[in-house]
């Protein structure tokens, strides 16, 4: 009975509820002396790692601060003139979130102060979670890949199909182009609503991000 090469790219993929929530914070302040824009970011940033302190092991499962770095850029008008000095200050912070109330109520206290920008929220799986998730979706992958070179074989009037080489995308020489091997879950931006303008103390509420995990497989079977 003749013999025949197939190779066909697998994939898989599932969402699943994110699980951790990654929110990035600077403090920025600028002026004409260095000093009080000095004074003004160490202070504010000081109340945000003051907070992020007290959910460290709770609500926080890790933080990060960086120091208050100051730097000067002297301004051209509209008349082509250059202006005095321009000081600015900033620090930034990060902090992974496990309670997602708890980041709803530390945006919701930082949003508001002066020189505070909430630049981003990400959302993810926990480590665990991600190890788990992936190798069932490779899993499914190469699942995917068999059934489809059986189904290849079958139209060409053979009976069955064994896997001789697995490989992440293009790594079997031939040439392909496609995804390169494992697509994880990515940290994804998040989705804010804020409460009625007109309620006397609006409250921040997110809805996060699914992630998404995916995988891609290239596998040479030997048909018969």
């Amino acid at each position: 009975m003749s013999e025949t090469i197939i190779t066909v790219q697998g994939t898989a993929s599932d969402w699943f509820e994110a699980e951790r929530a990654t929110v990035s914070v600077q403090v920025v302040h600028d002026g004409p002396e260095r000093a009080p824009v000095f004074d003004a970011t160490t202070r504010v940033g000081a109340q945000v790692t003051e907070a992020l302190k007290a959910l460290d092991g709770g609500a926080v499962t890790r933080w990060s601060s960086d120091r208050v770095s100051v730097s000067s850029s002297r301004p051209w008008n509209n008349e082509g003139k250059q202006l005095p000095p321009v000081y600015r200050a900033a620090l930034s912070a990060s902090a992974r979130f496990q309670d997602f109330d708890a980041l709803a109520k530390f945006v919701e206290q930082f949003a508001a102060v002066t020189g505070v920008q909430i630049q981003w929220i990400s959302w993810d799986l926990t480590e665990e979670r991600r190890l788990a998730v992936t190798s069932d979706i490779q899993s499914k992958a190469v699942q995917d890949a068999t059934v489809k070179a059986t189904t290849y074989a079958r139209a060409a009037g053979l009976s069955s199909v064994s896997a001789i080489a697995i490989a992440d995308p293009g790594m079997l020489g031939d040439g392909g182009s496609g995804p390169q091997g494992f697509g994880g879950p990515a940290p994804r931006g998040a989705a804010m609503m804020m409460g009625k303008a007109d309620s006397a103390s609006p409250e921040l509420s997110f809805t996060p991000d699914r992630i998404q995990v995916s995988a891609s497989v290239d596998v040479r079977f030997l048909a018969s």
